[in-house]
């Protein structure tokens, strides 16, 4: 396979899948789309129709043994991960799979055993691992810029109201997995270490008219505990905020501290008589990770090409699993839980 080979398929033409996909057009050195799957036709004609290229499909085994396809990008929903990647891997086809991973962690091992078995590659949409300002901030704690490593709080609350389907624990496992799988691989990636125990609390309280149907679904959360070397942690997550997407992380080390993020949409502020000095809120994390999601997709496609490992591995998906199942039973329990 040379260099200008690598052909990709996206499967699953929803929002983040796109950015993906406009990313492969022309932007990946090595790399090209070569076919869109959705399971609405109209949106895989149309995903098509705006990349340029002409196959699109309805249903993914439709392209297992196109060998113009070397590679996939999974953005399917969460409970559908297992069964495509396992399936893609067994055809030869290298494998992004966004996150979360999988609905648990027997499916994440059933899918790394898959990619190992099929010698493919498989690399986890953490982009945050990719964002140049998460970089610089991981580079000056190695550093020791700010001492040794003491604690790591992070906070991702997203404005959008759930879709309906995100209300049931059983499809989506909460706001942990949905919205907080960056803040655990992130939090995991700077301490260097894994979780030991933790313990989480939760509640719905922006989304009344799901509590008589499910009971157990919440918009708001917060976990915390301590990584086998000694570093405590925090993770705030929250649903339907509104106000804007907030994404931000402090790391505390025995001589500083780092902040890491921003919620500025832009770096302007305006002020008027009427109404004081107001800036802009973030709006969309498609907006804050744009460059974050090109160089993962860059990483991925040079990692196949170049037959590195990837960045993110199939282990550090199933982790972010393993703790936000270990969360979901703390809040359930109401206890600590011991991983």
């Amino acid at each position: 396979m040379s260099i200008r080979d690598l052909g990709i398929c996206l499967i699953g033409c929803g929002r983040a899948g796109m950015i993906h996909a406009r990313n492969f057009v022309n932007k990946v050195p090595g790399a090209r789309m070569a076919a869109v799957v959705d399971v609405v036709e109209d949106t895989a004609k149309a995903a098509a129709a705006e990349l340029g290229i002409d196959k699109w499909f309805t249903d993914y085994r439709q392209i297992l043994d196109d060998r113009d396809i070397d590679a996939v990008v999974v953005v399917s929903p969460t409970n559908l991960h297992r069964g495509i990647v396992v399936d893609c891997a067994n055809a030869k086809k290298h494998i992004f799979c966004e996150k979360p991973m999988a609905m648990n962690t027997r499916e994440c091992d059933e899918m790394i055993e898959a990619c190992k078995n099929n010698g493919v590659k498989l690399q986890i949409g953490f982009m945050r691992r990719f964002d140049a300002s998460f970089r610089e901030a991981r580079r000056l704690l190695e550093e020791g810029v700010i001492g040794d490593l003491v604690q790591i709080h992070s906070c991702t609350r997203g404005p959008s109201k759930p879709r309906p389907w995100m209300y049931d624990l059983k499809k989506s496992n909460g706001i942990l997995a949905e919205v907080n799988s960056h803040d655990i691989d992130s939090i995991r990636w700077f301490a260097g270490s894994e979780i030991k125990e933790l313990y989480a609390v939760a509640g719905n309280f922006r989304n009344p008219e799901a509590k008589a149907e499910y009971p157990d679904y919440y918009d708001s959360v917060l976990m915390n505990g301590i990584f086998e070397n000694g570093v405590q942690f925090t993770v705030d997550g929250a649903a339907y905020v509104q106000y804007g997407y907030d994404s931000r992380m402090e790391i505390v080390g025995t001589k500083g501290v780092l902040h890491v993020g921003r919620s500025d949409a832009s770096f302007v502020k305006c002020t008027t008589v009427e109404h004081g000095t107001s800036t802009p809120f973030i709006s969309s994390w498609t907006t804050l990770f744009a460059d974050a999601y090109l160089a993962e997709d860059i990483a991925f496609a040079e990692a196949i090409i170049n037959d590195d490992e990837p960045a993110v591995t199939g282990w550090d998906g199933r982790q972010a699993v393993s703790i936000v199942e270990a969360g979901n039973r703390s809040i359930l329990t109401k206890s600590i839980v011991k991983l």
